[in-house]
């Protein structure tokens, strides 16, 4: 072979191998995609959302208050406390006695008010006798006709001097009563003013009386809300200790506040709870039972404050959804929008999931 051919042949080959290598390169991406496609991303199980009855609420806050304050005050003034029977959280009875005010001074004006009744009783007594007798000597001439009506005012006189002491003797009874200070209604004490030896004066306020022990709570109610609420529902408080508490919607303030343009929902608290009079609690008014689509907490994954769910399609492979999510009940939350009832969802491990990934499907309980 002579050098001419030598070269063709050389050039020949290189061609060739340069051909094949163009043939063969747009393979090799085409098989590293293939492979990166069967390549799961993670192991999961799915899950299909489940209808379900939940309760339907309307989540409130307010402040818990008495029912019902009394205010209990000196009646009379001028007078020391020279007794107390009653403290803050005593659980009184309507009438039972809380203090007393010195009274010796005002039984003095008993004693002299029942003796002015009984001077003014004999006064009218001998002035009717007077009047009889004239009368019986009125035909005779023995009186003259003005003797006899000086009788007759006399005796009026002395009947209008009876009434005045009889009303002078009640008045001072009454402040004889006036000197023991009662419970006007059953109750607890909540606020005591009343200090052993003090002068009171009339109307100084002594306890505050939180009437029958009843509390409420005020819950702020929306405009919005208004028309979903109606007496007779039940409400669930949650105190700050944990503790929670059932109540019973009593009734709605007839207008809104112009500031806070709310309006209060008044709800009857039972007694005997750990609940107290100035707490601020949250709570939620039970509006009945409605259907939820619900699933496992553990389904929804929150990036950048929104809450996602990953679907699992035919294939294998999951997409990122958003949804809204709605009422939670223990473990499990509603999702309100973003699913179909007949979708797959990833179970769990979405954190760790991008939309568009490959995974592998284990067996689980659909719908869990």
């Amino acid at each position: 072979m002579n050098r001419k051919q030598t070269i063709t042949l050389t050039v020949a080959a290189s061609l060739l191998l340069a051909g094949g290598g163009w043939l063969l390169w747009p393979a090799r991406p085409a098989v590293a995609a293939a492979q990166a496609e069967s390549h799961p991303a993670l192991t999961v199980s799915v899950l299909q959302p489940r209808q379900e009855r939940w309760p339907q609420s309307i989540s409130l806050n307010g402040a818990l208050a008495a029912w019902q304050e009394a205010s209990i005050s000196a009646e009379t003034g001028g007078l020391r406390i020279v007794a107390l029977h009653a403290d803050v959280g005593s659980q009184v009875k309507r009438g039972q006695l809380l203090a007393e005010l010195f009274s010796a001074g005002v039984r003095a004006d008993v004693s002299t008010a029942e003796a002015a009744l009984a001077e003014a009783r004999t006064t009218l007594t001998g002035a009717r006798s007077d009047l009889a007798r004239a009368s019986a000597v009125k035909d005779s001439g023995a009186l003259s006709a003005q003797k006899i009506e000086q009788y007759a005012l006399a005796v009026q006189t002395a009947e209008a001097g009876v009434k005045s002491a009889a009303a002078k003797l009640d008045s001072a009874r009454i402040t004889l009563t006036q000197t023991q200070i009662r419970a006007v209604d059953d109750g607890v004490i909540t606020k005591r003013s009343a200090t052993l030896g003090t002068v009171v004066s009339s109307g100084s306020e002594l306890f505050t009386l939180q009437r029958q022990g009843r509390l409420e709570w005020r819950a702020e109610v929306s405009a919005q809300q208004l028309p979903s609420l109606h007496a007779g529902q039940q409400a669930l408080l949650t105190l700050s200790d944990g503790s929670q508490v059932q109540g019973r919607l009593r009734q709605l303030a007839p207008a809104l506040d112009a500031s806070t343009r709310t309006a209060l929902a008044y709800v009857d608290l039972p007694s005997g709870s750990a609940a107290r009079a100035g707490m601020y609690a949250g709570g939620r008014i039970l509006l009945g039972e409605s259907t939820a689509l619900t699933v496992p907490a553990s389904a929804v994954v929150v990036r950048d404050g929104h809450s996602y769910v990953f679907v699992a399609n035919a294939r294998s492979q999951v997409s990122q959804r958003e949804v809204m999510v709605g009422r939670r009940q223990g473990q499990r939350v509603e999702l309100s929008r973003g699913v179909k009832a007949d979708e797959r969802l990833v179970a769990s491990g979405g954190g760790f999931l991008n939309d568009g990934d490959n995974v592998r499907i284990v067996a689980g309980k659909e719908g869990a």
